[in-house]
């Protein structure tokens, strides 16, 4: 699996990311896996003509030492799908700069 990857995380710091991802984003049914959701206009045409399988997510696995962003582009009403695709170099820098952003504003230094 493809991965966007922080590691190296203080416990101070792991505290942080924790409490910001349960405030503001959805957890899964397994403990430490968030979906994060992508914004409509960082679809790719499929996904947008996909209106059924919508709202698209990326999963981020959050643990002790490590943050895990898969860079899967999911669905949760599907499990197979033509929609159902790598991040695009669009979308990878999306999630990056939303990711770095939690960080500035958890004054988390990486």
């Amino acid at each position: 699996m493809k991965q966007y990857v922080i590691d190296e995380l203080r416990p101070a710091d792991f505290e942080k990311i924790k409490a910001y991802l349960d405030k503001n984003l959805v957890s899964s049914d397994v403990d430490g896996i968030y979906w994060l959701p992508l914004d409509e206009e960082n679809l790719t045409d499929t996904q947008a003509k996909h209106t059924e399988c919508q709202p698209f997510y990326f999963a981020i696995d959050l643990e002790p030492n490590i943050m895990a962003c898969e860079l899967l582009i999911r669905t949760k009403n599907r499990i197979r799908c033509s929609c159902i695709s790598y991040a695009t170099e669009k979308q990878l820098s999306w999630l990056i700069r939303y990711i770095d952003a939690i960080f500035d504003k958890l004054e988390i230094i990486t």
